[in-house]
């Protein structure tokens, strides 16, 4: 009985075990690569409690992105408005509107009676402060996945733009999950930032072009503002250093 199967099929186990672990290996790095969050949130678009238009904020009246954002270009985080930003203007800006009322239910609180003076009947903590409402519960629509570490600051403050990552904004009424945000979008951009880079004066423009010169006239415009992009975003890389890393540690920490 034990000459009945040869030597060699006592190594079929461990060679099922291999491949099977080899196939789910790669099943995983596809998916990873490719589908997340590529065809997953790229058109997302859910309802938020305020209907906040992107496209006349930042759009017609140029709001700059870290007028809200005020992190952007500080800290990993971009920020989410707090009502108190909303309200430095909307104070007395269609200040009785009914849309921007989750905003004023966020900003005044206890002060039913909005004039900074805490009365025994709005005291609903009985603590003697006066204390703000709830956060307004904005929806998070730009999310990588858990085990993907991104830095905001670290891209602003080399002259990458918004608009890399979250397309035109200032022509969204409803803001939508424009680009993939995949690992491959990812190292596209790491293997060749110059494309992405623009002088820091531009970060926040999401409409800038590069200017073409005269010098290929006969070429199609939009094949002259390539070229120049390329060229200014060399210039940016070579000036500030820039060397994006396209190892595992560069994003999973």
């Amino acid at each position: 009985m034990r000459n009945l199967f040869p030597r060699w099929a006592n190594t079929i186990p461990i060679k099922l075990i291999i491949a099977l672990g080899m196939t789910g290996g790669a099943v995983i790095a596809g998916i990873t690569y490719y589908a997340t969050p590529k065809y997953t949130r790229v058109g997302y678009q859910p309802t938020q409690p305020v209907a906040y238009n992107h496209e006349f904020h930042a759009g017609q009246l140029g709001l700059d992105c870290r007028y809200c954002h005020t992190s952007v270009d500080k800290s990993a985080h971009a920020g989410i408005p707090s009502a108190n930003v909303c309200m430095s203007c909307h104070k007395n800006i269609k200040a009785d509107s009914p849309l921007l009322e989750p905003v004023r239910l966020s900003y005044f609180g206890e002060d039913t009676n909005k004039d900074g003076q805490l009365s025994e009947d709005e005291d609903l903590n009985g603590d003697g402060i006066l204390n703000a409402g709830a956060p307004v519960p904005w929806v998070r629509i730009h999310k990588t996945p858990d085990y993907v570490y991104f830095n905001h600051a670290i891209h602003v403050n080399r002259g990458v733009s918004c608009v890399e990552c979250h397309g035109r904004i200032d022509q969204m009424v409803e803001v939508h999950h424009d680009k993939p945000l995949s690992m491959s979008f990812c190292l596209e951009c790491h293997r060749k930032p110059e494309d992405a880079l623009r002088p820091m004066g531009e970060v926040t423009n999401l409409a800038w072009v590069a200017n073409h010169t005269l010098q290929d006239a006969e070429s199609k415009e939009e094949d002259l503002d390539r070229i120049h992009a390329e060229a200014i975003g060399l210039a940016i890389k070579n000036k500030w250093n820039v060397n994006a890393g396209v190892s595992c540690t560069t994003c999973h920490r």
